[in-house]
């Protein structure tokens, strides 16, 4: 959520960044939000006056009563009676503007910033850079699905029975190995200068809408019936809910956190849920990482953090690649975006692993999470979260970057700690 002061002061701003988000739906409602403010502020003006006329007036009463004078301080007891009911109405336009205005507040994107490239969809974002030699092996790569089964390792059938699509067993070296990889992320993280947390699955509903969309909570969250708790489709969701309506000193920051988390979502829109294969499902692992930060801090946390995973999927050598966000795929909460995506040398093309996102101070507004600083002035922190690893999506990318021709999977040195020494599994 923008500040107001945004649309009060330079609108044009506003509209020019949801033109540049493509979304010229949008744009009435810079002033339908400005009309609300104004209104709003009207109202508070008004009741403010009245309040110091009743002050006033009800400081004479007792005067006049004191000197008899029981008419006319009946009377203006009628005239203080009266502004009460001027003011109760007026506290009522007050809830009601500010709600509404909250509400068309919420729909307006964060500004981006300049360095988003231009683009209308996913099919726009920018490449940034690559991280290690993609190389396709002179043998056949199976299907992820297929190799997990040759290693007896997955079970999608009984699954869909159990559940549906969308969920997996994984079992024996497999399960081993997509558990070594959280842990070994949690260290990788944990020697980085993160804190390391397990949060809260579920969350209230007022953490989901502070920390999203209400497009991404539709196509994402599972509400669970008949209480106020969604499950949460990422550990940032809980991590930085744990910091709503509180007021951090500037020395507490940064808040560097890398959580863990299962991670559960419905996975509505245009890709849908796989039919048989573990890219897109509804129930999965996530290494997370969360950084509360000065505003002045929040870029060079982002550059940092997606070098992290970065460096993660490397000590794994599995090639992987950054892409720019473009300004039609960011999320409205977003002021920049990146992805991280590995190499698959089945499908001769890399494929999203991850994403690294700064979302200003759009998160911290909506939650009411502020920092006193030295001077004693009160300000919104910047948000930012990053994947370090998802599995089993990260499964894909491992298996078909290690796998050797006699169908066997290499377990490269870093792993082989959390796998109890073992070089090979096959």
């Amino acid at each position: 959520m923008i500040d107001i002061a945004l649309i009060r002061n330079d609108p044009e701003l506003v509209r020019e960044n949801i033109r540049r988000k493509f979304q010229v739906s949008k744009l009435p409602l810079v002033d339908e939000a400005a009309e609300l403010d104004r209104l709003n502020r009207e109202a508070i003006g008004q009741a403010d006056t009245l309040r110091g006329q009743r002050n006033t007036l009800s400081k004479q009463i007792g005067g006049l009563l004191a000197k008899g004078r029981r008419d006319e301080a009946e009377a203006v007891k009628a005239q203080v009676a009266q502004i009460a009911a001027q003011l109760t109405e007026l506290q009522a336009r007050e809830i009601e503007y500010a709600g509404k205005l909250k509400a068309v507040m919420m729909q307006i994107p964060q500004i981006m910033d300049a360095a988003v490239p231009l683009g209308r969809n996913d099919s726009e974002n920018v490449e940034m850079e690559r991280f290690g030699e993609p190389s396709v092996p002179a043998f056949e790569i199976p299907y992820h699905v297929d190799i997990m089964e040759r290693l007896t390792g997955i079970d999608l059938d009984s699954a869909r029975r159990t559940s549906g699509k969308g969920f997996y067993y994984l079992w024996g070296d497999v399960a081993r190995l997509h558990s070594a990889i959280l842990s070994y992320a949690r260290d990788f993280m944990i020697d980085r200068g993160f804190t390391y947390y397990i949060p809260p699955f579920m969350i209230r509903s007022e953490v989901v809408t502070g920390v999203m969309s209400f497009a991404e909570m539709e196509n994402m969250m599972y509400k669970i019936e008949g209480e106020d708790l969604y499950l949460i489709g990422t550990s940032e969701h809980s991590m930085i809910g744990r910091f709503i309506d509180t007021i951090l000193s500037e020395e507490d920051l940064p808040q560097a956190l890398t959580s863990y988390s299962p991670c559960f979502r419905k996975e509505v829109g245009a890709h849908g849920i796989e039919e048989r294969g573990v890219y897109r499902i509804h129930q999965f692992e996530k290494q997370e990482m969360v950084v509360l930060c000065r505003p002045e801090d929040s870029m060079a946390w982002y550059q940092k953090m997606w070098e992290n995973t970065v460096a993660f999927f490397r000590t794994l050598d599995i090639p992987v690649r950054t892409l720019a966000c473009c300004t039609g795929d960011l999320a409205d909460l977003k002021v920049i975006s990146c992805d991280v995506e590995a190499w698959s040398p089945r499908q001769q093309k890399y494929f999203e692993v991850g994403s690294c996102s700064n979302l200003g101070d759009a998160q911290a507004r909506r939650l009411q999470i502020r920092v006193k600083g030295g001077d004693g002035r009160k300000y919104f922190p910047h948000t930012l979260n990053n994947t370090v690893v998802a599995p089993p999506r990260m499964l894909i990318a491992f298996l078909e970057n290690n796998l050797q021709e006699d169908g066997s999977v290499r377990i490269p040195e870093a792993l082989r700690p959390y796998m109890g020494g073992k070089a090979v599994i096959g």
